[in-house]
Parts: C-alpha cells; sequence; structure tokens
C-alpha cells in the first residue's frame, strides 16, 4: 500500500476508532466537522484513502465505508447484540416482544461468555443514577441478582429498571428519582443485570 500523509493517517485513524465504536463508519459531514475541514475536504481524504488501498465502499449510500487494511481485526472485537424493545424507568409498560434490530458493541465492554441483549430506557425514574429518557440499557441475562444491583424486570405483566433489594417476604424496587415511590411486590422476574448504557447525543 502507498504511503498516506500526515493527514490521511489522521483520518484513517478516526474511520478506524468510529467504525469499531458503532459498527458502522461516519458520513463525510462527521469527518469534515470533527477535523474543522469542508465537506470536499474530507471527501479528498476518503477518495485518497480508497485509491491508496485502506478504505472500500461497495457504493455510494452513507456508511457503508469499509477498513481494507485490518478489517478481520477491527470487525472482530465488534459484538451485535439485538434490541429487543422498550424499558421502563417509570411507571412501568408491557415488554415489547418484537426484535427491533441490533447494535454494535466493544467486545472489551462486555463480560466474556455471557449472553447481553439491549433495551430501550423510557422515563425518567433512573435519573439519579445517570439513566435518562432514550438511552439503550446493556443488560447481562440473569435469573437473580444482589441487593442494590440494578436490574431489568418483569412486575406484574411489565418490565421496568429499577435497583433491586430482596426484603424477608417480598422485593423492593427501589428508584433513583425522589418523584418515584418504590415497588413492592412478591412477583418479580430477573431479566439480566445492567451493564452500561448507551446515549446518543
Amino acid at each position: 500500500m502507498k504511503e498516506l500523509t500526515a493527514r490521511q493517517k489522521e483520518v484513517l485513524s478516526f474511520i478506524t476508532v468510529y467504525i469499531k465504536k458503532h459498527a458502522y463508519a461516519p458520513t463525510v459531514r462527521e469527518i469534515a466537522e470533527h477535523f474543522t475541514i469542508s465537506v470536499k475536504g474530507a471527501h479528498d481524504h476518503i477518495t485518497a484513502l480508497k485509491r491508496k488501498g485502506y478504505i472500500q465502499q461497495p457504493d455510494k449510500r452513507p456508511r457503508t465505508m469499509g477498513l481494507t487494511h485490518g478489517m478481520p481485526d477491527s470487525y472482530s472485537d465488534m459484538i451485535r447484540i439485538p434490541l429487543l424493545g422498550s424499558v421502563a424507568a417509570g411507571i412501568p409498560i408491557h415488554v415489547e416482544e418484537n426484535f427491533n434490530g441490533e447494535i454494535g458493541f466493544h467486545r472489551s465492554m462486555l463480560k466474556k461468555n455471557k449472553e447481553h441483549f439491549a433495551l430501550l430506557v423510557k422515563g425518567d425514574s433512573m435519573s439519579g443514577a445517570g439513566i435518562q429518557d432514550g438511552d439503550i440499557a446493556i443488560i447481562e441475562k440473569a435469573q437473580t441478582a444482589r441487593n442494590g444491583e440494578i436490574v431489568a424486570v418483569i412486575v406484574e405483566e411489565a418490565a421496568a429498571i429499577k435497583r433491586f433489594f430482596k426484603e424477608s417476604s417480598r422485593i423492593k424496587l427501589q428508584s433513583e428519582n425522589p418523584a418515584y415511590p418504590p415497588r413492592y411486590s412478591q412477583d418479580v422476574r430477573i431479566l439480566g443485570k445492567l451493564v452500561t448504557i448507551v446515549r446518543s447525543y
């Protein structure tokens, strides 16, 4: 492959990191904004990287750009996690059973040999724990939890994210917003434990 200029190396590095983080490529405009250059300037850098054999783009659709140099290693670090529906961080809502697509997530952020899924958060009852309406919750599948852990649960045939406490004869599901009182139930099914939150700005 032909040698890259210093700026071309920076652009290639940005594209590589972006793909590893999001599992899809940045747009030309996002590259331009990141480097504070014109869209034409960003397009010229992409053209040069294509010509030198570092990236490829099978068609002209946005986000279809891919790496040719080191592509197997880059993509092997990504895991596709199913987005299964919505979960309440407020008044519990019924689980949406339909499959809503997938999101890419870096392998280093997840425990090995564990199954994971994602849920779209609705409501603000967990805002004190940094969980906001519109966030995507990454959940590690589990059927049990320790007191104080944040879990995705089914309670009264609806799903919610709450802090879990097992009492002598019931389960307390604690919010992280004083506007929402705790919920108590003897019929709680744990779906899994919160691993992290993904937020789009």
